[in-house]
Formats: structure tokens, sequence, C-alpha cells
């Protein structure tokens, strides 16, 4: 396994990490109960970056990683995120340092730890000023309560305007290959801060895996209701995923391999974060830090999925609510 820095907080990670949220729930039925043995064999397979959220599971699956943390606290850097707040079956986000303060506190108490390493502001409100709300994640790093600070899903523009009142370790933002967003400047904006960029849903929420059947999915998947999932978008994303498995084949690698690698040779500030619930997924995808793409690999790739080429938005419309663009 890679290890790989969270900007200058002399914190490193596994590249790969693991993204938990599936653990609880947004992907069909689950299972909390078997989860603790699949996080326990992702800490055997050498991953010790585990990213949750407050907004996962309504709190469950933070508690789930504080049950997997006993006894390995050491071990492990954690990540989770404030920010969405769910009440009933709408959101809000809300950035006001009260609000983060004692969101941070709870975050606390339901992962049975004294100090998260990294905490992100997962959705951005634009109503509360960026130095507002950067001053009071700040002042959780001087009371020890946090060891470093993130940003989710927001343009080089407000990662600057953050950077500028304390160090930002890391911005999470979905990228890809069917999501290339970000490289129309947030990758610029954090090669030139020393930023890390974790990478959720590499592999496109499983899809360029080849092993998403669509018409299979819980009636509860979120995937159901995403718009590249659907219709015409759904026709040309599958021809892209088709190519994507005869390209890894041909090097006796899995699509999803394919994808992490060519994620991990953009550049050594990328830090993808595929979730999976299967140990033997969990294996697959760490094995991916191994697989070396020749340049003509990653040209070829970069042709195949080329910015745009997937069909279809990341999110259905309620689900864009506070993401910035990744352009500037």
């Amino acid at each position: 396994m890679q290890r790989r820095s969270l900007g200058r907080s002399g914190l490193t990670v596994s590249a790969p990490g693991l993204g938990c949220m599936g653990f609880s729930e947004f992907y069909g039925p689950t299972d909390e109960a078997t989860a603790p043995t699949a996080l326990e064999e992702a800490l055997v397979l050498g991953y010790d970056f585990l990213d949750t959220a407050d907004m996962y599971g309504q709190g469950r699956n933070e508690e789930l990683i504080g049950r997997v943390l006993k006894g390995r606290r050491d071990r492990v850097v954690v990540a989770t995120k404030f920010g969405i707040v769910r009440e009933g079956g709408t959101r809000r986000i809300d950035n006001s340092p009260a609000y983060l303060e004692a969101a941070c506190e709870a975050s606390l108490r339901r992962l049975g730890i004294e100090t998260i390493d990294l905490y992100y502001c997962h959705r951005r409100d634009p109503s509360v000023p960026v130095p507002e709300m950067v001053g009071a994640m700040a002042r959780l790093v001087e009371a020890g309560k946090v060891r470093a600070l993130g940003l989710s899903e927001v343009s080089p523009e407000t990662l600057r305007a953050a950077h500028a009142v304390h160090p930002i370790a890391a911005v999470q933002t979905e990228y890809s290959l069917w999501s290339r967003e970000p490289e129309a400047g947030l990758l610029a904006a954090c090669r030139d801060l020393d930023v890390a960029l974790v990478a959720y849903s590499p592999l496109g929420r499983g899809f360029l895996t080849g092993a998403v059947d669509v018409d299979s999915l819980a009636p509860d998947d979120f995937r159901r209701g995403n718009p590249r999932f659907q219709g015409e978008a759904l026709a040309q994303n599958r021809r892209l995923a088709e190519a994507l498995g005869a390209f890894a084949r041909e090097r006796g690698a899995t699509p999803g391999q394919v994808a992490l690698a060519w994620l991990l040779a953009r550049s050594p500030h990328v830090i993808p974060i595929p979730g999976t619930r299967r140990p033997e997924r969990l294996a697959e995808n760490a094995a991916a830090a191994d697989l070396a793409l020749t340049p003509a690999d990653i040209a070829a790739l970069d042709a195949l999925f080329a910015p745009g080429t997937a069909a279809g938005a990341r999110y259905a419309p309620g689900g864009m609510a506070g993401i910035e663009s990744a352009a500037g």
C-alpha cells in the first residue's frame, strides 16, 4: 500500500483509503453487525485512513467506526465531516461556528476518541464567510479536538481563501475517470498549496467496476435516482464501462484496479477512498497501488474518458446543494 501525505499536517495515510458511508446507508440494505469484520479486514490489509461523516446513518456510521477503533486508535487516521444537517426527509447546510463546535463534540463522543485527525466542512454555506467558518474550525485545532482541517466540494477560490486563514490539509471531492471536474482548477490549486485531494467515489459509485446491475439495485439504493444510472445516460456510460473492462483484461487487471491506478498516477497529492462492504473488494482495491500504468496506458484512458464523456449529472438537483465549481 502506498503512503501519501495529508498536506503539511504531518499525517500520512494509506492510498487508497476507505470510504465508510456504505456500511450504514445509501447503497441498499446494510448489516452493521457484520461491518466491523470488514473494517478489521481492511486494517489487516493495510488501510489506515477511514472516512466517515456525522450525517452517514444519522451518526451510526461514526459509532461503527468508534467500535472498531477501540484498542487500535494509534493505527488509524480518522476523517469525519460536519455541515449537512438531516431533519426528517429534508436536509440543510449549516456552517455556523456554534453548529460546527457542537457537531465536533457529538462526533468525538460517537467515535469515542479525544481528537479527530481530519475534520472537514462537508458542504459550504455561502451565507457564512469563509474566514468565520475556518476561524471556528481553527479554534478546534487550538483546543486539541482536531488535528487537521479539510473542505469538501469547494472551489479553488474557497480553498485559497480558507488556506489563508488556517492551513488546509485536504480537499475532498468526487474524482474519477468519469468525474474529471477537479482537473479544471481544483487539482492545480491543491498542488500549489500542497493540499491533498481526497477522491471520493473513485469507482463511479461502483459502476466503473463493471459489476453493477442497475436493474437489480435495491429500491432504497440512491443510485436508482442518480442521473448517470438512468435512460440514455446509462446506455452511454455502459459503453464506457465495457471499454474500461476490455482495457483492464488486456493488462491482467480488474477495471476497478485500473481506475484507481489511474487516479494514483494523476498526482502524489491524490488519495482515492473507494468504499466497499466486501472483503474481496478490499483486497482488490488495495492491490491497485501496485499496478503500474505506462504513459501510453494513461494517455489511452485520458482519451477514452475525456472530460464530459460520461453522461448525466453527478447528482440529482437536490444533491448538488453546497457543491461549488471545481473550475478556477
